[in-house]
């Protein structure tokens, strides 16, 4: 699109271009005017940014300019459809986060450096799907993570919020170590960072040893940054000592950007083709994705506080978001498009009912209702139009027909089941079934129990409620757009075998 109307080709990059404007432009309003707490024009700022990124990423995705990769930088930097569709799940969470930390915030110091903070991650978020060269892959993952360290700690007065960015600082940082020296490793064997260079060098390598090493390291990174297992310890913490859109950005957002760095750089940098012989990094994908997605059920099963078993709910998600890696095969065709984009279409799907489900614990927080599942006994009495739109994320959550969930589960599974890995699809069928247990009793304490006291709802936050219904809309409307969605994502894929 960007070439057809004679604009420079780096103008591919425009969604992370106006995100870091807009970011820059956040910096000068506080320098203008440093104690500044005027919400409407911070928020308002934010989100405009979100927006016109999000709408630039949905132009350029109509317009096919990323059917032909566009490679910026000597190859650091690619723009595909792929991209341009995590470009337009980081821009649409954006937004949704920005919208409803305009109630959030209120008497709360900082506030530009908040809003600031969340547009320079979802940047380096829209870098990573771009990121063609493990040095600029970890690169724009700091980038990401930085500001996310600070955001989860954003709330300095209070203990849990502290210590919680503490924890996620710290396990980030061994992860990061990992990561770089697994990046050093898979440089010393090929010669190259370049993620299709490494690949052309991959030929005479020792893929046994000091490579093999390498990629495992490179992995361990990955998980970290999509909260897999074993690498998942900072993500329930982080989620409940963050503020609520905090949550919810770091559990859509940023969960998104780590499965769309790694499907990149496992596709491009270590093709199946090349390795499965020697380097079976599938076979660990099929570990992770189990253990993943067993764990976190089996977690969120087991827990007190609604915001505490989201956050285990999260990483199932990501157990099954990846099957779209752990279901590749060698000569998989047109069925690794279908298993890659069925993960792409959850992460979408999971980026509005996810983010939804943790901006309405922010309105609950907002209320002062509680924490725990008890206190939510009766609220629909009180919040009838919010609990239909959570009702909606749990079913959806769970896969339960007809909400999107249900259809982005069903074509992940059914890839997997056309790639031959039958158990991996039932394994992920198991588990949802499972879910539908914690699930539910948030919708049972909303709707079917009494009241366990009185609930002091005395105003109406406008971003929150904005917000969260919009989030239930969009999750909705996917369904009538459900067919072009699946075709874009598998379109994405495609590019990546291409």
């Amino acid at each position: 699109m960007a070439q057809a109307l004679g604009w420079p080709t780096w103008s591919a990059m425009a969604p992370a271009i106006v995100l870091g404007l807009t970011a820059l432009l956040l910096l000068v309003v506080d320098s203008i005017r440093p104690d500044s707490t005027n919400r409407p024009l911070l928020a308002g700022i934010s989100t405009a940014g979100a927006l016109v990124a999000g709408g630039l990423a949905a132009w350029f995705i109509v317009a096919g300019t990323g059917e032909n990769p566009i490679s910026l930088y000597d190859g650091a930097l690619v723009v595909d459809t792929m991209s341009l569709f995590f470009a337009l799940i980081f821009a649409s969470v954006t937004a949704l986060v920005c919208v409803a930390s305009y109630d959030y915030l209120k008497g709360h110091a900082y506030q530009a450096e908040y809003y600031t903070l969340v547009i320079f991650a979802a940047t380096g978020m829209t870098l990573m799907a771009s990121a063609n060269s493990l040095a600029t892959v970890f690169v724009s993952i700091e980038l990401s993570s930085l500001p996310s360290f600070a955001l989860v700690a954003f709330l300095k007065k209070n203990r849990g919020s502290v210590e919680a960015g503490l924890k996620y600082f710290l396990i980030g940082a061994l992860s990061s170590a990992i990561f770089a020296y697994g990046i050093s490793l898979v440089y010393a064997v090929t010669g190259h960072l370049q993620l299709d260079l490494v690949a052309a060098n991959l030929g005479g390598a020792d893929l046994a040893s000091v490579l093999g090493v390498g990629v495992l390291m490179v992995l361990g990174g990955f998980a970290f940054k999509t909260a897999s297992v074993p690498f998942h310890f900072w993500a329930p913490e982080a989620y409940e000592g963050a503020p609520a859109p905090i949550s919810a950005f770091l559990s859509s957002a940023s969960k998104a950007a780590g499965f769309a760095v790694a499907f990149r750089v496992f596709t491009t940098a270590f093709p199946i083709a090349d390795v499965a012989s020697t380097l079976d990094w599938v076979l660990a994908f099929q570990i992770l994705a189990v253990v993943t997605m067993t764990l976190g059920n089996f977690a969120a099963a087991t827990q007190d506080t609604v915001k505490r078993m989201l956050a285990y709910s999260s990483i199932g998600h990501a157990g099954y978001a990846l099957i779209g890696l752990a279901a590749l095969t060698v000569d998989g065709g047109a069925t690794n498009d279908f298993v890659m984009g069925g993960a792409m279409m959850h992460l979408l799907v999971y980026g509005f009912m996810n983010t939804g489900a943790f901006l309405f614990i922010a309105l609950v927080e907002y209320w002062d209702v509680g924490r725990t599942f008890e206190d939510y006994n009766g609220l629909a009495t009180r919040a009838p139009m919010a609990c239909v739109a959570m009702t909606a994320f749990m079913f959806s959550l769970a896969g339960l027909p007809p909400f999107a969930g249900f259809f982005s589960k069903y074509v992940l599974f059914a890839g997997a089941v056309r790639a031959g890995f039958w158990w991996l699809a039932a394994v992920g069928a198991i588990n949802s079934a499972l879910s539908l247990y914690y699930y539910s009793r948030v919708v049972k304490a909303m709707w079917i129990e009494e009241p366990t006291g009185e609930f002091n709802i005395r105003s109406t936050p406008t971003g929150l409620y904005v917000a969260v219904l919009v989030a239930a809309v969009a999750t909705v409307l996917l369904l009538p757009a459900f067919g072009l969605v699946a075709d874009t994502a598998i379109n994405a894929a495609a590019t990546l075998f291409a």
